[in-house]
């Protein structure tokens, strides 16, 4: 092996995996819902955030929107 290494000549390709990269978030879930993905996640023995992760995968490719209603304060 050698000592030194000419990397001046080597010619850089851009990765053609960064656009595929997952991003880091921070979001708050309720501790149930945590816990129901982590218990799926024991049986099926994928990890929960990829359970997470695949199941809003669905939803927006099923275009599917939340059925949230939001109590008016007093």
């Amino acid at each position: 092996m050698r000592k030194e290494y000419d990397l001046k000549k080597m010619k850089l390709k851009p990765n053609p995996y960064a656009n595929k990269l997952k991003k880091s978030v921070t979001i708050r879930l309720d501790n149930d819902v945590i816990e129901y993905f982590k218990k799926l996640g024991e049986k099926t023995n994928i990890p929960y955030q990829t359970l997470v992760n695949d199941f809003l995968r669905n939803c927006k490719e099923e275009n599917l929107a939340p059925k949230t209603i939001w109590k008016k304060s007093s």
